[in-house]
């Protein structure tokens, strides 16, 4: 696949924003589990690139995903999402990380400006600190209502459960 292009090692990351940022380019980090992508994550990833010049997304392992959200999930692999996200035109590139929060990353890469969706209060957001003591902004930006990968999966279970008490009957 050759959308495999915009995967990034932490080091051709770190790289590419000392070079980006050196031609004053904006960089523009934002991070997720990204397991299913739907309308809102679109929505979100294009107004998050609209701030800046060259997005970045920190997307969480799967070792990451199942501690965060349970056994079963993620529901596509890291390289599966890695490659969607890629396939995005305001996606730039994709760093993987494996620990709980992208932290680290963030006080490794130093972007411009940080962004989470609406339902984090910007001190809760990992990395703000580091960014704003970096003379950066950390945003968020609203959410549309009632798109999840959650809501999704939820309303596929509801659906095969509907379909096997149908089935089952006579």
């Amino acid at each position: 696949m050759g959308y495999f292009n915009k995967l990034l090692s932490l080091n051709d990351a770190l790289e590419k924003v000392r070079v980006w940022q050196a031609a004053g380019k904006k960089i523009v980090f934002s991070n997720g589990c990204f397991d299913i992508l739907h309308a809102g994550h679109v929505e979100y990833l294009s107004e998050a690139k609209k701030l800046g010049d060259v997005l970045l997304i920190g997307l969480n392992s799967d070792a990451s995903v199942r501690r965060l959200k349970g056994s079963n999930r993620p529901v596509c692999c890291e390289t599966d999402r890695a490659a969607v996200l890629s396939a995005l035109e305001v996606v730039d590139g994709v760093v993987l990380f494996n620990e709980d929060t992208p932290e680290e990353l963030i006080g490794i890469l130093l972007p411009d400006i940080l962004v989470k969706g609406s339902d984090w209060a910007v001190d809760e957001i990992a990395g703000a600190p580091a960014v704003l003591e970096h003379g950066g902004a950390v945003l968020t930006l609203p959410l549309l209502e009632g798109r999840s990968t959650t809501g999704i999966i939820e309303k596929i279970i509801q659906l095969y459960t509907q379909t096997s008490i149908d089935s089952d009957t006579p």
